[in-house]
């Protein structure tokens, strides 16, 4: 879990570069700085669900489902809670002509979120086993 974790953190700082260098040189120090925001804002409740989404797979199937349906509720909660509460609270994200704060939650919500699925369905058991061939009559293998 901690590898996924690690992985999950590593490539959303590298995600995070890649944007803000391109949004820094277009848009200048507060698009980056929004961008670097965004980025945290978005990755800690990514990583908190990831790390249910891990738990939840040794579990049996009803606290499967309830995992991935508060695991959403709770993300989209916090992010846009958190990207609320500081757009309102702190006046330079609101300050600056440039892609605003908010575009940048977005970009990186949906980022945390496609990674976090990814990196959490890869954590199910079984995930890595192949799928048994389709197609072949049963009578060809045997016989």
């Amino acid at each position: 879990m901690i590898g996924r974790l690690l992985l999950l953190i590593g490539l959303t700082l590298a995600f995070w570069v890649l944007v803000a260098i391109p949004v820094r040189w277009a848009w200048g120090d507060a698009a980056a700085v929004y961008s670097g925001v965004a980025a945290v804002l978005c990755l800690i409740p990514a990583a908190g669900s990831l790390t249910w989404a891990v738990w939840a797979y040794r579990q049996p199937a009803d606290k499967q489902l309830t995992m991935v349906m508060g695991a959403t509720g709770v993300r989209l909660f916090a992010v846009v809670g958190g990207a609320f509460a500081i757009y309102q609270l702190i006046p330079y994200f609101r300050a600056h002509e440039t892609p605003g704060f908010l575009t940048c939650v977005g970009v990186f919500y949906i980022f945390t979120l496609g990674l976090e699925t990814v990196l959490s369905l890869a954590a199910r058991p079984g995930a890595s086993q192949p799928l048994p061939a389709t197609g072949t009559p049963s009578a060809d293998r045997h016989g």
